[in-house]
């Protein structure tokens, strides 16, 4: 693997990572249930990150793409959930 994938990978968690806890913050400060949904996807997408750095970079042998479709489509769904119930 190359070192710029690795910067890359590392990059796309920080950044999930960054998001996840701005919108954690905001939501205690405000209670606004669409942060919640919308921090709580970002928890799942940054768990995807950890799931594809641990995938590239530590376990070479198993395949975790299962995991990390697991926490794509739960991402997805926690925020599709969070819009219909907003607009109810």
């Amino acid at each position: 693997m190359t070192q710029i994938a690795i910067v890359v990978y590392s990059l796309c968690l920080a950044a999930s990572l960054l998001c996840a806890g701005l919108l954690i913050r905001s939501f205690r400060r405000t209670r606004e249930p669409l942060l919640f949904w919308s921090a709580l996807c970002f928890s799942f997408l940054a768990a995807n990150n950890v799931a594809v750095v641990a995938d590239m970079l530590i376990f070479v042998q198993p395949n975790l793409m299962p995991l990390r479709d697991f926490f794509s489509i739960a991402a997805i769904a926690v925020l599709l959930w969070g819009f219909i119930w907003r607009t109810e």
